[in-house]
């Protein structure tokens, strides 16, 4: 049976569609999943991310730890409540999961993973944590909700707790306030706004009251194709344990140039001196139809890779694409949709960022 967050009455109370999702009962949207997209772009919404997992992890050295577990380098946060994105990879470079990771104390820094990869995310800190006496300690008593858009902040701030209310409406964007509540100006939708991590006592009432302040409820669907306008990558489709970063269109998240040593660094340096990596690149279907990942491209008659994530985009009203290509892929790309090749137009992601189109149609 399907795990359930602490706002699933509250979905259903509100008409929400049900589906399954990596092991877990989810609003897949409230009825029109366009007009949950168009909220989120042009006022506020709201989503349940109650099923991520915030993990705390602590001691004196926790910082050196981060340092060897992460790709990205957590000397860079200096203030606490920054926040940094990076990969956490195997040896071999591949990539075990993509989160967000803040600092909170020298001793103290906090992670947010995804839901499906919690369990193996875990066992990999555990695993490595003793070498430095750091405590991994899964928050599992929190819940947490994300707000987007850009009236969203507006509408959020009257409802947060008093000890962090004045924090959060100062905040710039990549940190977080902490008190009673922790608030964080990061999303996962191209949009401004917050994500909210609370006790799971509270987190009704505070999703309620989004409501009754304006905030719409959006689901599963409408949080996709807001992330693939976005261009942000999803774990499981855009990168994941059988490829690097540096194939994920995510280098920038990987410090390279400096001494560290960090797991999957020998890997990722060898991919790079060996060259010939594939690339994530942004397309647009020249006319009608659907992208979907795992439909082929090609250049000419060779294939040259495949979409990773494809959808329609509600704010272009194109359908568009991320896909991995060969690094000699040229510009006049083709896919194949149930045997026809039809034309592709490459393009530099984001596809979308707050509210605006990022390309020319």
């Amino acid at each position: 049976m399907d795990k359930t967050t602490v706002l699933n009455q509250a979905h259903r109370d509100m008409g929400a569609r049900m589906v399954s999702f990596g092991g877990w009962d989810m609003p897949v949207n409230y009825g029109s999943q366009i007009e949950e997209h168009h909220a989120v772009r042009r006022d506020a919404g709201m989503f349940d991310v109650c099923h991520m997992t915030v993990v705390d992890l602590k001691g004196e050295r926790v910082r050196d730890f981060l340092r060897h577990l992460l790709a990205n380098d957590v000397a860079k946060l200096k203030t606490p409540g920054k926040a940094l994105y990076s990969c956490m990879l195997k040896e071999d470079g591949g990539v075990i999961d993509d989160l967000i990771v803040y600092f909170m104390a020298d001793d103290w820094f906090r992670m947010v993973v995804n839901a499906g990869t919690t369990e193996k995310d875990i066992a990999w800190l555990e695993k490595q944590a003793p070498a430095f006496d750091v405590r991994v300690e899964p928050r599992f008593d929190l819940a947490m909700i994300a707000v987007q858009g850009p009236n969203a902040r507006e509408k959020a701030l009257p409802l947060l707790p008093a000890d962090v209310r004045a924090a959060a409406a100062d905040l710039k964007p990549f940190t977080a306030a902490s008190g009673s509540w922790f608030v964080g100006r990061t999303g996962y939708t191209g949009e401004d706004g917050f994500e909210v991590v609370l006790p799971e006592d509270e987190a009704e009432a505070f999703w309620r009251a989004l409501a009754a302040a304006g905030v719409a409820p959006a689901g599963l669907g409408a949080r996709d194709t807001l992330r693939l306008e976005a261009g942000m990558n999803l774990y499981g489709q855009d990168m994941d344990e059988t490829v690097s970063p540096l194939e994920s269109g995510l280098d920038w998240t990987v410090s390279l140039d400096d001494e560290r040593d960090f797991i999957g660094k020998s890997a990722l340096l060898s991919q790079q001196e060996k060259g010939g990596l594939r690339r994530l690149v942004g397309l647009v279907l020249e006319g009608r139809g659907v992208l979907r990942s795992h439909q082929k491209i090609f250049d000419g008659e060779r294939e040259v890779g495949e979409i990773t994530s494809g959808g329609f985009s509600p704010t272009l009203g194109r359908s568009i694409a991320l896909a991995r290509v060969a690094d000699d892929a040229g510009e006049g790309l083709t896919v194949d949709i149930r045997g026809k090749r039809l034309p592709l137009k490459r393009v530099k992601y984001p596809f979308v960022r707050n509210g605006k189109a990022c390309i020319e149609l």
